[in-house]
């Protein structure tokens, strides 16, 4: 049974989709991955046992596109099914990427991926006000065919187009939770939660059914973390630190604030829902949920912010 401490990693996108990338295609998606891979070797070299999760929005979105261009061919397949199926084939490319890597580092350590089922309330709110957008545009003539053939949700994304949108529910439990830990505990790392997992529910005999929504990655990552016991908690993400007056003149990097300074500056409207608002409000319920501190850096920086020299730190207080 291994005693090292346990971190959960959270890859942002540009983990796995680079940004620069005129022409995404799977090659170039590997390619970014192994990229990614040397972030995560120097965490394991530091001595941590971890908890791999990503995030899959651009994929799912793929998926999506696959489907719509399948309708009569092919068997539907509903979004929940679409979470999975990503956790899958993503799991799998980190999987092979990191055991090369760690082949050529010549570290003998096993790496598995588990499809984790995530407990949400069939009742959450947000299934009911779905805002998560997923998928291609659409013009509006074209978005009212599927609100009115399909029944999807649209709203409007920018100036003349519509996306799909579905609901992001609060994560309440990892199914997975009892596995992913005895895995860590005999030291394997674990790529688990991709995408934010798989959305299920209890029905009345106490079984479980998907959920045709998606949760968020960071969200999932801090409940998973507080549930296998984890330490540290490390949200990857496309910045180096959290600012506040974000692209203004002003703005000014955070190293370290404690949970009582970031829930003030969220009232004060620091960090946006659609930027920073999630992974702070990630970072703050992982804290208040028993875990001890909290980095959000990225990637080229992970392994000098264990050490306070890079990236921003959030801990108790």
């Amino acid at each position: 049974m291994s005693s090292k401490p346990i971190a959960v990693v959270a890859l942002g996108g540009n983990a796995i989709s680079d940004p620069n990338e005129p022409k995404e295609t799977i090659h170039t998606q590997f390619q970014q991955t192994r990229r990614s891979m040397s972030a995560i070797v120097s965490l394991l070299k530091a001595g941590y046992r971890i908890a791999l999760t990503h995030g899959n929005g651009p994929q799912i979105g793929y998926e999506l596109i696959r489907v719509e261009a399948a309708y009569g061919k092919a068997p539907d397949q509903p979004i929940g099914v679409l979470d999975a199926n990503t956790g899958g084939w993503m799991g799998y490319m980190i999987e092979q990427s990191l055991t090369n890597r760690l082949h050529d580092e010549n570290m003998q350590q096993p790496v598995v991926s588990v499809i984790t089922q995530i407990i949400v309330d069939q009742n959450d709110p947000a299934l009911l006000d779905p805002s998560k957008f997923i998928g291609p545009t659409y013009s509006r003539r074209q978005a009212e065919d599927k609100i009115n053939v399909d029944g999807w949700k649209m709203k409007r994304y920018n100036k003349g187009r519509w996306r799909r949108v579905v609901g992001s529910p609060i994560p309440l439990e990892i199914v997975n939770a009892d596995t992913i830990r005895m895995l860590l505990d005999h030291d394997h790392v674990v790529i688990c939660a991709g995408g934010g997992g798989v959305p299920v529910y209890r029905d009345e005999n106490g079984h479980l059914e998907g959920v045709d929504s998606v949760i968020d990655k960071d969200r999932a990552s801090a409940l998973l973390g507080n549930r296998i016991g984890a330490k540290d908690l490390l949200i990857m993400t496309g910045v180096e630190k959290v600012s506040l007056n974000f692209g203004k003149a002003n703005q000014k990097d955070i190293d370290k604030l404690t949970v009582s300074e970031a829930h003030q500056y969220a009232e004060d409207g620091q960090f946006p829902a659609g930027s920073m608002g999630p992974k702070m409000e990630a970072a703050i319920q992982f804290i208040e949920e028993g875990g001890e501190r909290v980095i959000i850096t990225d990637l080229k920086h992970a392994r000098a912010a264990l050490d306070g020299k890079a990236g921003t730190t959030l801990v108790a207080g």
